[in-house]
């Protein structure tokens, strides 16, 4: 969703980065220089590094990749201290073809909230680069940090959001909400006009087989930013759509035409695949995290697990002589549908029953990992009035529809929980029956905003939607109003939107204490060169209980 265009700028910088942490990034040279050479396989041996995920209190899941001539046992350690001189916990695992080589074991018998070192070791001696996790805390807990991400499109320039979070070494726990990785070929998305130079996509063509996308994260996983990234910090990770294709749902996809490409099953059952193989992550479609009694992080499938096909307003209006009419009766009647599903009927009462088991134990914060924003937000009735003349035909059309929706209360994006009214219903009912201190955090547009949320006139919770690590957003396609213009007139036209930055990349740090939620978002100084350095930062607070922000 969001896909936007962007201006091609100058050759990125080949400048090695100063790294203020806890010990060498190894590996990732080699991983960049055997690319070229072996693109399938990346070389040889121990190929992208390593990465950690899932964590709990007492357990944390371990990644990493290595090419041999056959099936090969890996032994994995986990120590205390970086000289592996006495593990806590080992065991051994196979990395196969069968798997793309990927191979991924269960670190157990930890101690809660404790920072360790872990490696995997192959059996002619050679050693994993040192990657460093954590188990989440058990009790009482003062504080926990989470960096969140979202959207990082390689062709469009470099990852300088992990760049800055892995060199700031200040967060306890890496999230990503999804779009780690894009479908498109080399001809979209970015455009050779709008591509990054050096960052060369493999395969060039669209993905749709699982050996398409087994290649695209080996692509996006030799970026050494990235790999330095899942090296210091532990990863919750979400799917969105671009991990399948663009605005996917569970039967399909906007990008997905069953005519050339095939079944969409196939299709989807090969992106699922590739992601698991890939990441550090479970095979669960959703799960929740305890942080101590600080909080209980909901991960949600948003997008293929149950969700129904979105609508799209051009379809409401094709044909119509009344379009104001057309919107108003498709405003009560298909969008209005109370049985509409997002997150399907099994996943809403797993999140039901997790917010009020939450809050029973007297966990300060319900934080909803997830994908789309579930705030309102409609497009301003004046916006195509503002940007004059210079805008191609199809824009302007797009934003006349949009100020038609928004005349009749229907929003911008029907993608969104926007679109699926009854859905979103039923989770604010379930975080009010509960008593929650709800926190969301959203991803996919590509820009920053921050909500209240609200229902029939209660305080719900605050959403938190993070700008874009690398992908443009709406600075590119509206580039002919000032940002804090557009941001403004956003602002003004949606009671529940009380920020929005909606020209910068980056990421945000969300700390969370028994008191309050403090969200500091940090941007980018851009993405066409390879840079830790941030252009700037805005904080956010809200105080525990009352479900407002303070901007």
């Amino acid at each position: 969703m969001f896909e936007t265009d962007s201006a091609a700028q100058p050759a990125p910088s080949s400048t090695a980065l100063t790294r203020r942490s806890l010990f060498t990034l190894a590996g990732a040279g080699a991983a960049l220089a055997a690319a070229p050479l072996a693109a399938r396989s990346f070389g040889s041996g121990f190929t992208h590094g390593v990465a950690s995920g899932e964590p709990s209190a007492n357990s944390v899941l371990l990644w990493t990749r290595y090419v041999a001539e056959a099936e090969t046992a890996l032994t994995w350690q986990v120590s205390e201290s970086e000289d592996f001189a006495k593990p806590v916990a080992e065991g051994s695992i196979a990395a196969t073809p069968q798997r793309d080589w990927c191979a991924k074991g269960i670190a157990n018998g930890l101690a809660p909230d404790r920072w360790y070192f872990f490696r995997f070791l192959a059996p002619d001696g050679t050693a994993s680069p040192t990657g460093r996790t954590r188990t989440l805390p058990q009790d009482s807990t003062a504080s926990f940090r989470l960096a969140v991400f979202s959207c990082s499109n390689f062709g469009f320039g470099w990852f300088n959001a992990y760049a800055h979070a892995a060199e700031a070494n200040d967060a306890d726990l890496a999230v990503h909400l999804g779009d780690y990785i894009y479908e498109y070929g080399a001809d979209n998305y970015p455009n050779p006009s709008q591509a990054a130079p050096g960052r060369m996509l493999a395969p060039e063509t669209e993905i749709v087989a699982l050996t398409d996308y087994r290649l695209r994260y080996a692509t996006y996983r030799a970026d050494p930013d990235l790999q330095r990234l899942h090296q210091v910090l532990p990863m919750i990770a979400v799917w969105d759509d671009h991990e399948s294709a663009n605005d996917s749902w569970k039967d399909g996809a906007e990008n997905h035409q069953p005519d050339t490409e095939g079944d969409w099953a196939v299709r989807k059952a090969a992106a699922k695949q590739a992601y698991r193989e890939w990441m550090p992550v479970s095979d669960a479609p959703y799960a929740s995290y305890q942080v101590g009694d600080l909080a209980t992080l909901f991960r949600l499938d948003t997008r293929l697990e149950g969700r129904e096909q979105q609508f799209a307003l051009e379809k409401v209006l094709a044909g119509t002589t009344d379009p104001q009419a057309a919107l108003t009766a498709f405003r009560d009647g298909a969008w209005a549908n109370p049985d509409r599903q997002l997150l399907g009927q099994a996943q809403d009462a797993w999140l039901a029953d997790g917010l009020a088991a939450s809050t029973a134990r007297g966990t300060h914060w319900q934080v909803l990992v997830q994908q789309v924003l579930i705030g309102n937000l409609k497009s301003p009735q004046a916006l195509a009035g503002m940007t004059g003349d210079g805008l191609p035909d199809f824009i302007r059309q797009r934003l006349a529809a949009a100020a038609m929706a928004s005349k009749a209360g229907l929003p911008l994006n029907m993608d969104a929980w926007d679109g699926y009214p009854a859905a979103r219903e039923r989770v604010f009912k379930a975080a009010l029956a509960a008593d929650a201190n709800l926190v969301v955090l959203a991803g996919d547009t590509h820009n920053g905003w921050a909500f209240d949320l609200t229902h029939e006139g209660a305080n719900v919770g605050v959403e938190l939607g993070v700008c874009s690590v690398s992908s443009p957003g709406f600075e590119t396609y509206l580039g002919v109003l000032k940002p804090d213009v557009l941001a403004s007139a956003l602002v003004a036209e949606n009671e529940q939107l009380k920020w929005a930055d909606t020209a910068q990349r980056g990421y945000m740090v969300v700390e969370l204490t028994p008191a309050r939620a403090v969200t500091e978002y940090r941007f980018s100084t851009g993405v066409k060169q390879r840079s830790a350095k941030l252009a700037g930062t805005k904080r956010i607070t809200t105080e525990k209980g009352s479900g407002k922000l303070a901007v």
